[in-house]
């Protein structure tokens, strides 16, 4: 037991996304090592079919299986929302998606029952957290969705704050506010970076779900319940890989992060 507490949290996106939830684990966990693999040379996931999706996840999985894990965090909403399921029931090893914890959190905070998902094309299109909510709700529903595909290069530009993004959040986000949802999902890793345009658009009275943040809280909870804490009081060790090189990874992760980028690694996949 003491060895598998020591090992690595594997996690996973189809880019940079998933470091909004690297850091989130990073903050809350900082005992435990970290192994991230982003799948550069197939970004997005979010435009591509489950089949592909699948074949993907499958890869990178399998990738991160060879560094000896001990949990598995799927950081990706299209990834969850395809073959989150499919992981559960293949793997040893625990897996946490990024649907189910955001979706559990904006059930917790509702107060009228009317909540508000964004994400990408594909994530919105799966239905995925309109159906994990009503699986966890016992009460009568209504769910509003929206894909926000310009979201993603915005954060990735570091316009978040832009006047740009403003505009384009308020013409994503309008009918939402007018809705009378009191909860909002950020059904994308990339979204985090624009929460406070995206709050200041949204106005007050409609709380935010950050799912990268409750994904870490999962985290933590799944390895507190199995045993799994690191505890060995050695300095961490955090380890970052690419599928593809890209000269402004650095910088544009170092964002994702809130610190410096740590030395990163481009393998191969199959």
């Amino acid at each position: 037991m003491e060895e598998r507490k020591n090992r690595a949290i594997g996690i996973f996106d189809s880019g940079i996304g998933g470091l909004t939830v690297s850091k989130e684990i990073m903050n809350l966990l900082c005992g435990e090592n970290i192994v991230y693999l982003g799948d550069t040379a197939r970004v997005p996931y979010g435009t591509k079919s489950q089949r592909t999706v699948r074949k993907y996840v499958e890869s990178t999985t399998n990738f991160l299986l060879s560094k000896n894990i001990k949990l598995l965090v799927v950081a990706c909403n299209t990834a969850s929302a395809y073959a989150i399921e499919m992981l559960k029931e293949n793997l040893e090893i625990p897996v946490v998606g990024v649907v189910e914890p955001g979706a559990k959190r904006a059930s917790e905070l509702t107060a009228n029952g009317k909540i508000g998902v964004i994400g990408t094309q594909a994530t919105i299109k799966s239905g995925s957290y309109e159906k994990k909510l009503r699986e966890i709700c016992s009460s009568p529903i209504e769910i509003h969705s929206k894909s926000c595909p310009l979201f993603v290069p915005l954060a990735e530009e570091g316009w978040e704050n832009d006047e740009t993004a403003v505009l384009i959040a308020e013409k994503y986000l309008g009918n939402l506010r007018e809705s009378g949802i009191d909860v909002l999902i950020l059904g994308c890793t990339h979204y985090p970076i624009l929460k406070n345009t995206i709050a200041g658009v949204m106005g007050e009275g409609i709380s935010l779900v950050d799912s990268a943040e409750e994904t870490a809280k999962q985290t933590e909870n799944i390895l507190r319940s199995q045993g799994l804490l690191r505890e060995d009081g050695k300095a961490r060790e955090m380890s970052f890989y690419l599928t593809d090189d890209s000269e402004t990874f650095t910088s544009i992760a170092s964002r994702f992060l809130g610190r410096p980028m740590e030395k990163t690694e481009v393998v191969d996949i199959v």
